[in-house]
């Protein structure tokens, strides 16, 4: 039988990016946009504030944008400061990539496992899903360890051994759904 596992973010992540009046390397945004229009130019920008002092800092969203070129929906949605868009924003590797930013991703996200308990696993064979809703950059080791109750010890003696087999790379980071199968 095939479980589905899904990793979903629980709260905005970390922003990562050098604080010019501290020097702090850690930014949280928390959905306010600032919208500035000149005429028929209009430029947006995600506000995120540094962790240690409060300085704000402007993450570009729209430069210098004819406003007729700009979708009503998304102004309506910069103007209400959505939260939701600033997720969606913030996972734009072009937006990531412009502002020169990086995320962290620590105590952002949960592991839902759809309520499985942890079985016993010497004697069934286990199919998993593994379902990621947002870009969030995990190990799987820590993934799977966390849903079957193991440590990340066990599982990659459960890899080496090949009881823990995928045909995606165990090892490093994903951010991408993967499947795997757990034999006793």
């Amino acid at each position: 039988m095939l479980e589905t596992w899904v990793v979903a973010p629980t709260c905005l992540p970390v922003v990562l990016r050098r604080c010019h009046a501290c020097a702090s390397e850690r930014f949280r945004a928390d959905g306010k946009f600032r919208v500035n229009a000149n005429h028929k130019l209009i430029d947006a920008w995600l506000l995120v504030l540094c962790t240690t002092c409060g300085e704000t800092a402007k993450l570009t969203v729209l430069e210098r944008t004819n406003v007729r070129s700009v979708r009503p929906a998304l102004l309506d949605r910069l103007h209400d400061n959505d939260l939701g868009l600033a997720a969606e924003l913030l996972q734009d590797p072009a937006l990531r990539r412009r502002n020169r930013i990086a995320l962290d991703w620590t105590d952002a996200w949960r592991l839902d496992t759809g309520g499985s308990d942890h079985r016993d696993l010497d004697r069934e064979v286990i199919d998993v899903a593994v379902r990621f809703t947002a870009r969030i950059p995990v190990r799987p080791v820590r993934l799977i360890a966390e849903g079957c109750g193991l440590t990340r010890a066990e599982v990659e003696r459960l890899i080496e051994e090949g009881n823990l087999v995928s045909a995606t790379r165990l090892t490093g980071k994903l951010s991408g759904d993967f499947t795997f199968t757990l034999k006793p």
